[in-house]
């Protein structure tokens, strides 16, 4: 028979691989739409029938046709079309969460958004699943590590407030994307996050975090319980070069990092002020023959610093995550 289509519901979802399309077919002389009402019409399902199809290799198409199934699938239909973002597409959110977070986040907070992406995902351990990027850190702000992350908080909560009358985001993907942007608006690579993770309802346990005191050995320890190797360790200590550890420009997101931790400037006995270059664990990198080796290659080659940071960063921001499913 000649038919008409109208789309009803397609979606592309950016986390599990998910690709669909419902399209409602009928014969050629049926309305299934009304300009003057602005809806679709369907005055009888007589004849009609649902094409359900999917985008993914090798699928094939599936058609509804008894009236019984057709009706509970067009009332699932206008049930999910409230959950979704008009446009149906999570990923459709990225470039408004980075329009946003632009309009707040100036370089000199950059830091502190950056140290957000850390101390929220940093608390994931593999041996029990708990912790990761969640964001929990907005229910541990009084825990002593994360002194000073409120200011930066409310910073991003602005951004967030604004991408929520939108449609609502987690602050576990507020969170990554916003450590993305703060690294590139830095001068640093230019990040991609995928949309999709979870807030926990609940903080995440305590003392997970590496401590600033580590040295060489009980750093890479506590990063392989989180599925780090020591090149990552080495790559993701990189984000330091921001803010006020004293690594070249605080403003510019770059390889100064290794070139000063080379120089060792904190062995210094004639300036007070180079001795507080870095934490404890910063300089524990350059007395571990294995954190070296990766500290020179990235004081001698920017670019690759850049890639492996970003590797590393995208392992972080989907460390633990819990992600949403249709």
């Amino acid at each position: 028979m000649t038919t008409t289509t109208t789309s009803l519901f397609s979606r592309c979802h950016s986390s599990p691989s998910l690709n669909f399309k419902c399209e409602l077919e009928s014969p050629a002389k049926t309305r299934l739409f009304s300009p003057a009402r602005g809806k679709h019409v369907v005055t009888s399902l007589k004849a009609c029938r649902i094409r359900c199809s999917s985008h993914d290799p090798g699928s094939r198409h599936v058609y509804v046709s008894s009236r019984r199934n057709m009706v509970v699938m067009l009332s699932t239909v206008q049930l999910l079309s409230h959950l979704l973002p008009s446009s149906g597409k999570a990923a459709d959110m990225y470039p408004v969460m980075k329009d946003e977070i632009r309009r707040v986040v100036t370089k000199g907070k950059a830091a502190g958004v950056l140290r957000l992406v850390f101390h929220d995902a940093g608390t994931f351990e593999m041996d029990d699943n708990t912790g990761g990027i969640n964001g929990s850190i907005v229910k541990e702000l009084e825990r002593p590590e994360n002194a000073g992350l409120k200011r930066s908080l409310k910073v991003l909560e602005k951004a967030k407030l604004k991408v929520d009358e939108i449609q609502p985001v987690s602050w576990a993907d507020m969170i990554a994307v916003g450590g993305s942007e703060a690294v590139s608006m830095c001068g640093g690579p230019t990040i991609p996050v995928v949309l999709g993770r979870l807030d926990s309802t609940q903080p995440d346990p305590e003392d997970k975090l590496p401590p600033e005191s580590l040295n060489a050995s009980g750093l890479k320890e506590c990063f392989q319980r989180k599925g780090f190797s020591t090149q990552e360790l080495v790559a993701l200590s990189g984000a330091h070069t921001i803010g006020s550890k004293g690594f070249g420009d605080p403003f510019t997101f770059d390889n100064a990092y290794y070139k000063i931790l080379l120089e060792k400037p904190w062995s210094s006995t004639t300036s007070k002020m180079t001795s507080m270059v870095g934490l404890p664990s910063d300089h524990a990198l350059v007395e571990d023959d294995e954190c070296l080796r990766w500290v020179k290659q990235y004081a001698e080659d920017q670019d690759k610093f850049f890639r492996d940071f970003t590797s590393a960063y995208i392992k972080l921001v989907n460390s633990g995550a819990k992600w949403k499913t249709l």
